[in-house]
């Protein structure tokens, strides 16, 4: 053991800002493999807008290779934000709203927190209600008796038991579901692209009477991702890496590959398909294409395998990120497991039947915001404090991340300028939202914050006293003392290591 800080004495009584699940993990905790990750990264291309934004571009003028290549580099250009912010979970074991206790404050992290969880549970909501159309179709199909409710429900709690039985659970989940969404997307592919042939249908220079901007079709496929892009340090954290790999692709390399290849890659296929889709059949929505184009044993095992992507996206995407998040405004009360269960009701009381309607002014309005917490967090891990965080005091309410009354100011009104500015141009709300915080936020802490309120990471000791994978050790919690030590991997084996894995 080679403690690089002190460990700290716990707070007097009850600790809110502690909770197993949120603990950093180690790097003896972090299971998921290259593949893993990769397989995860196939489930959350399956989200239903992708294929609605490739039918809204063909129909809107676009031609079919310009719908992708504008899917592709949009992708492209969010993964950059995502791997920046992918760190915090490779670097330290953090989880995204843990970690916003460093720019917002350990009180004022539940306002940008919360407001991701809530996004992420409606998310929750709408695949779930869509797993249970698919499930209705079969049932209704092969017996003739029909209630989505009843099915949204029954796949709620199967969804809520798998991702309450821990990471691993969820990655075993994406490597079954993976696979058949490819074998759903080459189907739908095979099937239309024969239709269109007998129909004398060229797909590929298709234009409807629209006339969408490109611009604003490359904006609203990043803001599908932007709330991934700012949580995804709790995937990543538990995604595998190389002890004391210092250089940043080496370190990301497992994250990187599935973030720069396998989603955008994936994401412009799933756009093709609902572009095609909508060309050949009028209908951009898979389910309605498979019950409209199918029938018997295929119908049955398409739609099983509908059920299946809705489920792998669920779990990584909404369920995890929205959980998390709910336990961190709770902590120590809600543990782990009843957060999915929370989790669970949130998205129910979104009503997503009708969200689903409105889904495009959905991703408008969060967009802003979403992208106004991803600026703040670039700014403040990469260049005030230089990927160093005094993880000890993120677990402190007396600590250096208190500011005033345990929220920083300048985070809160770079926030909330750059998400009202946003709104004024919805459309264009991720790239309005980013900058603005980015700026902001580096402004008012160099000027206003950083003099009055210290920050021992930005002059440490010695160049490692505050990074942790980079270094080879990680951050851990000794819930006697309630203080921190850096250890290295070879002592992790002599410390509690009975901890539970969430």
């Amino acid at each position: 053991m080679e403690p690089s800080v002190p460990p700290h004495a716990p707070d007097r009584g009850t600790n809110h800002l502690v909770e197993e699940s949120i603990l950093p993990t180690w790097l003896t905790q972090r299971p998921i493999s290259l593949l893993g990750f990769v397989w995860i990264w196939v489930g959350l291309a399956v989200v239903i807008v992708t294929f609605q934004y490739g039918a809204n571009g063909v129909e809107g003028g676009v031609t079919l290779p310009v719908v992708m290549l504008i899917v592709l580099t949009a992708t492209m250009t969010l993964a950059v934000i995502m791997s920046l912010t992918a760190d915090i979970g490779t670097e330290h074991g953090l989880s995204f709203a843990v970690y916003l206790r460093a720019p917002f404050g350990v009180v004022g992290t539940h306002l940008p927190s919360v407001s991701r969880g809530l996004v992420a549970a409606a998310w929750f909501g709408i695949q779930t209600y869509l797993g249970a159309l698919a499930i209705n179709g079969l049932v209704e199909y092969w017996t003739g008796f029909s209630s989505w409710p009843l099915w949204y429900a029954v796949f709620l709690a199967v969804q809520v038991v798998n991702v309450a039985l821990g990471i691993k659970a969820v990655e075993r989940l994406a490597s079954i579901a993976a696979p058949c969404i490819l074998a759903i997307s080459l189907w739908m592919y095979y099937t239309l692209d024969g239709i269109a042939e007998l129909e004398g249908r060229n797909i590929w220079t298709f234009a409807g009477g629209g006339d969408t901007p490109l611009a604003a079709l490359f904006i609203i496929n990043m803001a599908v991702w932007a709330p991934v892009a700012v949580d995804i340090p709790n995937i990543t954290r538990f995604v595998a890496t190389v002890p004391g790999a210092r250089g940043f692709l080496s370190r990301n390399r497992n994250v990187l590959v599935a973030q720069f290849v396998v989603l955008p890659v994936m994401q412009a296929w799933i756009a093709f398909i609902g572009a095609v889709s909508l060309i050949v059949t009028g209908h951009w929505n898979p389910i309605d294409v498979i019950q409209q184009e199918s029938t018997g044993v295929v119908l049955g095992v398409l739609l099983v395998m509908i059920v299946l992507a809705q489920w792998s996206t669920n779990t990584a995407a909404n369920v995890v990120p929205a959980t998390l998040n709910l336990v961190n405004a709770a902590a120590p009360w809600l543990s782990y497991r009843m957060g999915v269960v929370v989790t669970g009701v949130v998205a129910t009381a979104t009503a997503p039947w009708l969200l689903l309607d409105n889904l495009f002014t959905f991703l408008g309005y969060y967009g802003g915001f979403i992208a106004a917490i991803a600026g703040i967090m670039v700014a403040d891990y990469h260049v005030i404090r230089r990927r160093r965080v005094n993880v000890p005091h993120l677990f402190r309410s007396d600590g250096q991340y208190r500011y005033t009354r345990g929220v920083n100011p300048a985070a809160l009104i770079a926030w909330v300028t750059a998400s009202v500015t946003a709104l004024f141009a919805l459309d264009y709300a991720y790239v309005i939202g980013f900058p603005i915080a980015f700026a902001v936020y580096l402004v008012l802490m160099r000027v206003w914050i950083l003099p009055r309120f210290p920050q021992a990471e930005l002059t440490p000791p010695d160049p490692d006293a505050f990074l942790a994978t980079s270094t080879g050790r990680s951050w851990v919690h000794d819930p006697e003392t309630g203080g921190f030590d850096l250890v290295r991997s070879e002592d992790l084996a002599d410390r509690a290591t009975a901890r539970e894995d969430i």
